[in-house]
């Protein structure tokens, strides 16, 4: 069917768990044909531009430098408030005057939502975790609602979503259960996948690069197992845990290990590296995935999904906020053992590592889990879905030139 050329753009915050998951979407918009504006912070402007995306600066409160965040959960969501409210002017600066004809909007970038009601444009939210059920506001928002100044932070987010003329002004449907949404996970990791409304959301599962020359990692040839540790962007300060990793690993017989640290971990701190262990700030994570025979995560929901699609097994060691659940849920799902940090002695990790290799169980639930997350479609599904969407909302008529 011939399309419309469009002007998608795509609002996020500088959250880089947050950006990488919809940035091969972008790249695949871009690459039909489409012009593609992305709002984030100038920190992640160099991942924006090298998906061919235009970048738009929008400077971010958040503390991703230092990763310094509030404890308190409501301390949490007023700072995602502050965000929105400082971001909404920028974004009215750029796009009142070259407004988008469809916007994509990550979860936490509420003044995404607020900028598009008041246009009265399509709006898409591309959500790198899990969504909403049926039953969320009672399980978890219920939760939150108790919490010393949750009813002062409701009450200033529905007074600023007024005062932008907003057409959501109740905060729970603006915040949590968008008109439109893809959900860029494995459904096997969506909690009460049952409850969730598929005529509002649909899971394509994980949106990776296509192009086969993306990433690359060498296997040595003498390893006859690999093993990747990794515990993300956001979560990397952990010195004690990797020199208990490189005891349980290191000199490991048949066992090639490759350890990222990330950039705030200095490698004296881990003492002596054992030869079959190889140490790096940052990795190809899908690229030795998908010649891996185990993974030590964290398991947040980026590294579930790459190593779901892998058929690896995992040792989840959670560290913050949902990597708990889905911990958990990697354990439902049969193929991941979870130790909690301050149970990950070098004994209990190589212990899970060797009851997760030998178990026949777990490789037949690997290996089905990747077919069903495959099935889901990932990027191409997902830009389809995109454009059948502009094909709703732009009328044959409209100025923007076809494509055939």
């Amino acid at each position: 069917m011939p399309r419309h050329r469009a002007h998608i753009a795509m609002i996020g915050i500088p959250i880089v768990s947050h950006v990488l998951p919809s940035l091969e979407i972008i790249r695949e918009l871009v690459t039909r044909g489409h012009r593609v504006t992305y709002a984030n912070d100038p920190a992640v402007a160099d991942l924006i531009t090298a998906a061919g995306a235009e970048f738009v600066p929008c400077a971010s409160l958040l503390p991703v430098a230092d990763n310094n965040w509030p404890d308190e959960p409501i301390a949490v969501q007023n700072l995602f408030l502050d965000n929105a409210v400082q971001a909404y002017p920028q974004l009215c600066d750029v796009y009142d005057g070259d407004r988008a004809d469809l916007y994509l909007y990550d979860i936490g970038a509420y003044a995404a939502r607020a900028l598009a009601e008041t246009q009265e444009r399509a709006l898409l939210q591309l959500s790198p975790t899990f969504v909403a059920w049926k039953s969320y506001a009672q399980d978890i928002a219920g939760h939150l609602r108790g919490l010393p100044g949750a009813d002062a932070y409701r009450a200033r987010f529905a007074q600023w979503l007024r005062d932008c003329g907003a057409s959501t002004t109740d905060v729970d449907s603006f915040s949590g259960r968008p008109d439109h949404a893809l959900a860029l996970i494995p459904r096997a990791m969506q909690p009460y996948a049952d409850q969730v409304d598929t005529g509002t959301v649909t899971f394509v599962g994980p949106c990776f690069d296509t192009r086969k020359e993306a990433q690359r990692w060498v296997r040595p040839a003498d390893a006859e197992k690999v093993l990747l540790i990794s515990l993300g962007s956001a979560y990397t300060r952990q010195p004690e845990f990797y020199r208990r990793c490189l005891a349980a690993f290191g000199d490991l017989p048949g066992w090639h290990v490759v350890l990222q640290i990330g950039k705030h971990t200095d490698l004296k701190e881990l003492g002596a590296v054992p030869p079959n262990v190889e140490v790096h700030s940052w990795v190809p994570q899908r690229a030795i995935l998908e010649q891996a025979d185990a993974f030590v995560t964290h398991a947040g929901m980026g590294g579930c999904g790459e190593g779901l699609l892998a058929a690896v097994p995992m040792i989840a060691v959670p560290q913050g906020v949902e990597q708990f659940m889905n911990a958990d849920r990697l354990v439902e799902l049969g193929v991941a053992r979870r130790i909690d940090t301050q149970d990950a002695t070098a004994e209990n990790l190589r212990a899970a590592l060797d009851d997760l290799v030998h178990d026949t169980e777990v490789a037949c639930r690997s290996a089905q889990l990747r077919a069903d997350t495959r099935a889901e479609g990932g990027t191409h599904r997902a830009a389809d879905l995109i454009e059948n969407m502009l094909d709703r909302v732009l009328p044959a008529t409209d100025q923007g030139e076809r494509l055939a």
